[in-house]
Order: structure tokens, then sequence, then C-alpha cells
């Protein structure tokens, strides 16, 4: 492909920037609105529950080894830096331990990159009023979800991990709506977030750095609005370029009409799902069926003979692969974990991945019991169904028991409820934070519309963990 071909879609990047600039919270149905307060909630929780983890940690301590003015509050460490790096360190925390919310056809995470950005600015400004920081969620969640979705699962076979390439997208929307940039700096800003999209799927099989791909997105976001506004120019059309744009460059397959169809009426933000097990989307339905399997025939791990899992292409390709104990991230994201600790506990949350369980005798035996392969029924539904499975748990004593899951429990098409994500947020804090500290968190997203400041929020949950913890 070569410059001198048509774009893929012309003056698609232009249409999506004018869109984000002129969004108004009176144009945001109310769904959308609820939407993203639940993703807000869910989004914090991840945040205060990954700024305990060492990954975070250790890129906090980098952060405060950087010596920046102190305008933007790091979530759950007590300490301030620069909204770029406050960005960094809560954008990897929100993905530090696979809890985070989905959109599943772009594969993309917003809110634990649209979260940390919007928070970090509207410290830094002062100023922002909830019905703002409402608004440039939902810029970050339609633009950078579009992207994700016009790459296509492409992207993904290539490699690339959509966090840290689709995801610079939703952090530069964010941040250049949250900027109050006009529609020519927000197509600026779109364009030099492009240039900075990067992170390779290898990272998932027991690397730290896949968290990093996460915060190193939202703080590219940032850096982008920000030299945006200063007349600093990117790739005008990065989105649509026939040759080195994103698209054309990231994806073998892109579909470039969803950049823009039906923008403004579709809402992506509703196509969002939230996770009630720590793990890889992808094997969610999995579980979901072992969970089932597992309490209606009142079974034990040790009455289990054999589980077979017939999976989608992409699913058998992101997480069924030989299981070693190399790491809290192998074991998130591997389908044979994942199945053995429902099997031996019946949840798969945060204690399930402790560094003392990933070799843990009795789960590395139930692992062995497990067989997937690519389901060529489910194959042949398409992307819509790459999450599907059939699962087929055979006991000890002959009996077979198989479920087909369609659509995992969190997910758009089998949703929980936003009193559930409450519930999950309380779970999820708990081994940091007071019960009455979650419940004031939770009370005041629950009416985020109607801050005239986000400084209450941001009190709570820039509060020193550590701190509380030795009183």
């Amino acid at each position: 492909m070569s410059a001198s071909q048509p774009p893929l879609l012309p003056d698609a990047t232009r249409t999506l920037a004018s869109f984000g600039a002129n969004l108004r919270y009176e144009d945001l149905p109310a769904d959308v609105v609820a939407r993203i307060k639940t993703s807000v909630l869910d989004s914090l929780g991840c945040c205060l529950f990954g700024s305990t983890l060492p990954w975070t940690r250790k890129v906090a301590a980098l952060a405060g080894r950087e010596e920046a003015r102190g305008v933007a509050s790091m979530i759950g460490l007590g300490r301030r830096t620069s909204p770029s790096l406050a960005a960094l360190v809560n954008g990897l925390a929100g993905h530090a331990f696979e809890l985070d919310d989905i959109h599943k056809e772009s594969i993309v995470h917003a809110g634990s990159i649209a979260t940390p950005v919007a928070l970090a600015l509207a410290e830094q400004r002062g100023t922002t009023t909830g019905a703002e920081f409402i608004t440039a969620m939902v810029a970050g969640y339609e633009i950078g979800h579009r992207v994700g979705s016009a790459a296509t699962m492409s992207l993904f076979f290539r490699g690339f991990h959509p966090q840290g390439t689709s995801g610079v997208f939703v952090a530069a929307a964010t941040a250049a709506r949250m900027l109050g940039l006009d529609a020519s700096a927000f197509q600026h800003a779109l364009g030099i977030a492009g240039s900075q999209a990067g992170g390779l799927m290898a990272a998932q099989e027991g690397a730290m750095v896949k968290r990093f791909h996460c915060g190193r997105a939202a703080q590219s976001g940032i850096y982008s609005a920000d030299l945006a506004r200063d007349g600093f120019t990117g790739i005008t059309d990065v989105l649509e370029a026939a040759y080195g744009g994103y698209l054309s460059s990231y994806s073998d397959k892109p579909n470039p009409a969803r950049l823009t169809n039906d923008l403004g009426s579709q809402w992506e933000t509703l196509a969002v799902g939230y996770k009630p097990h720590a793990s890889v989307t992808s094997i969610h339905s999995a579980l979901d069926s072992m969970k089932a399997i597992m309490a209606e025939q009142r079974l034990a791990a040790d009455d289990v003979a054999r589980v077979e899992a017939g999976l989608s292409p992409m699913t058998h390709v992101h997480c069924a692969w030989a299981y070693k104990a190399q790491g809290v991230t192998a074991a998130q994201m591997n389908l044979f974990f994942g199945l053995a600790v429902i099997a031996e506990d019946g949840v798969a949350f945060t204690e399930q991945f402790r560094e003392d369980r990933l070799a843990d005798p009795r789960l590395l035996d139930f692992i062995g019991r497990i067989s997937a392969h690519v389901d060529p029924e489910i194959e042949q539904m398409g992307a819509p169904f790459r999450h599907a499975s059939r699962l087929r748990v055979t006991t000890r004593d002959g009996r077979v028991f198989e479920k087909l899951a369609l659509h995992r429990r969190g997910s758009p098409e089998n949703p929980i409820g936003h009193d559930e994500i409450e519930a999950k947020f309380r779970a999820v804090v708990a081994p940091c934070m007071s019960a009455a500290d979650a419940q004031r968190i939770v009370d005041v997203v629950n009416r985020l519309e109607t801050l005239e400041s986000m400084a209450p929020l941001i009190r709570l949950v820039a509060v020193d963990l550590d701190a509380q913890g030795s009183r």
C-alpha cells in the first residue's frame, strides 16, 4: 500500500474530532450517563486495589524520582505528581489485576484509561463539574471503542495489545474534551496519540509490562492533548491514511466504516460490560459454566476426571496455551489456571491469584485434566461470539455434563446491574479500605452528575491506603 492510494475512509479522524469537541452533557442519553457512572465506580475499585500491588508501586516509585510538580493524585498512594505521571500510575493500577471493564468488539478496557486521565486533569483544573467529567469520559469511550472496533481482531492476531494501541485514542479523546479543545486541536490530539500507540501481546505470558501498556496509553493521551492545545501538530488523517495510518498499519482486515457509522446515535458506551472474575474476559463464559456445573451437581474438584473446553479461535490463541507458574499476569490470562481455581475454590477473584497459589500442586494436578480446542460451531458464529464456550465435564464415575455459554455473565447481553458493581467495588477494596470509606466513594459516584467540583471524589480516592491500614 502506498501513500498515493485513497484514504480508507475520507475525513474519519476529522469527523470523530468534531464529535468529541462538540459533545455536550445535554446530548447524552440517560442510560449512557448511568453506564459511565457504573464504569467510574468499577474503575476506581480497580485503581484502589491496583495501587497496593508491586508492579504499581514500582512505577509510582519511578514517578516519584521524576520530582514533578505535584498537582494530580496517585490513587491510593497519598502522593501527588504531574497529571501525565498520575495518569501513568493510575492507568497501570486500573489494569493491574484484570478486573477492569471491557468493550468486547474493540477489546479495549476504557475505564482504566479514561478515569485516570479525567481525574488527573480535573484535579489540575480544579473547576471541573461532574457533568463535564462524565462528558469527557463518554468522548473517550465513544471514540476509542470505535477505533478499536475498526481495527478488528486482526490487530490482536498480529500480536498487538489493544489496550496500549487503540487505548491511546480513549485517552487522547478524554483529555482533549477535558481541556476543551476545539475540533481542529482535537484532531491534532488524535493525530499525535496515534504515533504513540504500542503494546505487544507476548506480555501476557508472565510480564508486568502488560499493565504498563494501559498506563502509557493514559499518559500519552494527556501528552497528546496538551501538545495539541499549544499548537503542536499531529497526523490529521491518522486513522484513515492509506499508508502509515493507524488502521492500515495495525490491521490486515480493518473495517473503517465502524469509525463513524451511527456516530452520536449508536452509543458504544452501552456496549461495555464488567468482570465478575479477576481474569482475562475471554475465558469468563468457560469459568461461568465451570462454576455452574460444579454447584448444580455438587461436585468437588476430586470428582472431576476430565474437562474439555470448546472455544473461539481468538480465545484459543489468547488463553489456551500451556500453563507455567511464571507470574500473576500469566495465571490471570490462562484458561487452564482459571478453570482450576473455579473447581477448587468456586471463585476466581483476587485471592485466587496470589503468588503462593500459582504453583499449588492441587491446581497443577487439575490443570492436567483439562484440554481445549476450537469449537467449529462457535467459530462459525464469528467475532460477536468470540467469548462463547462449550464446556464438557466428565466425572470419575462416568457422568457427563455440558454447557454452551454464548454470552459471559457481565456482558451487555448477560448483564450485571449497578448494585452488583457496587458489591464488586466493596469486595475489591475490602483488603485495603474500610467499609465506611468505601461507602463514601459509592455515594459520591452515585451523584456524580450533580457535583459542582470533582474535589469530593478526588479527596476520597487520593488517600494513603498504607497509612489508613496502620491506624
